[in-house]
């Protein structure tokens, strides 16, 4: 396996990280969750600057988060330092109630949105992608309870719009059952991502869950995240080797055993190089998306660029 160290030796060595991002048998591309922490305006997308800052990756496919297409929430970073006083306010921290009843308020601002604004308007955002060059393999929504039908309804018919042929999700077992009807309706794929949360019994995480959740409807996939499937303690390529057919794509990233945190490309126990090496040596059709979650010293963009360019060199 590549390690950190050996790779950074191949970046010095002047492997490009704008480079194509490509390698025979192997399609690659990028979740644009990576891509969480950039800065945003409350109220507005940030599809534009997605649309930027993957084209100078020189990426080709992206996975789609909904985040992306929808306004963000306000501003929960540092508040403005007072002005100096003699006799300040006291600081008060916020009471547990009152946390809860912000989030609750921006959730449901979240829920009016989507129910509010035609679902057809993605068409726009979807074209402004494909101007770029760049291809919507899935449409990333992370459904929870809190959803309505309605609003799942809404997010279907946004995948439509934007030209996305699934619907990606990290989600729970009672959940993927209400998507079912959605995606057959729609004649939409449902790629289930899989977590590593082995205590929760409705959580998508294990060999059995995933032949659970498969069998719920025709439509399902397993959007195959190989970090977390490494943390919950099994084997990514063996699990390849016998369901590479009901994989949909596959989520990169690095973690450690026992429920291991993210971490940089090739410090974690992920076996990155191995399951790259499997897809190409097998020439499966099945797409390796970058998603970068540990956290790194560089930008966003910069992180990726890395994550990519490791991604490159185990297939050199």
């Amino acid at each position: 396996m590549i390690s950190r160290r050996s790779f950074g030796r191949l970046a010095l060595a002047g492997v490009p990280l704008s480079a194509a991002w490509s390698a025979p048998g192997v399609r690659l591309g990028v979740s644009t969750y990576s891509f969480r922490d950039l800065l945003r305006t409350p109220g507005r997308d940030n599809v534009d600057d997605i649309v930027k800052t993957v084209s100078a990756l020189g990426v080709h496919d992206i996975e789609l988060a909904s985040a992306n297409t929808e306004p963000a929430g306000p501003n929960s970073g540092p508040a403005v330092p007072r002005p100096p006083s003699a006799y300040p306010d006291p600081v008060r921290a916020p009471s547990p109630a009152e946390v809860a009843a912000a989030k609750l308020a921006v959730r449901n601002a979240l829920r009016t949105w989507r129910l509010a604004t035609p679902a057809e308007g993605h068409g726009a955002i979807g074209s402004k992608f494909r101007a770029a060059g760049l291809g919507i393999f899935a449409y990333r929504v992370d459904y929870d309870q809190s959803f309505t039908d309605e609003e799942i309804e809404v997010t279907f018919r946004q995948a439509k719009a934007l030209g996305a042929s699934r619907v990606a999700t990290l989600t729970a077992l009672n959940t993927a059952r209400r998507l079912a009807p959605f995606a057959e309706k729609h004649g939409i794929t449902v790629a289930l991502h899989n977590g590593a949360d082995l205590k929760n019994p409705d959580a998508i995480a294990t060999p059995k869950s995933f032949r659970e959740a498969l069998a719920i409807s025709d439509r399902f996939r397993l959007n195959f995240d190989i970090g977390n499937f490494t943390a919950a303690n099994f084997e990514p390529v063996a699990f390849l080797q016998e369901n590479h057919a009901s994989v949909s794509h596959i989520q990169l990233k690095d973690r450690t055993r026992n429920g291991g945190g993210n971490e940089r490309f090739g410090d974690g126990d992920t076996p990155i190089q191995e399951v790259l090496r499997f897809v190409k040596d097998k020439q499966l059709a099945v797409p390796v998306f970058v998603e970068y979650e540990y956290i790194g010293l560089g930008t966003p963009q910069e992180e990726v660029g890395r994550c990519l360019a490791f991604a490159t060199s185990a297939l050199g």
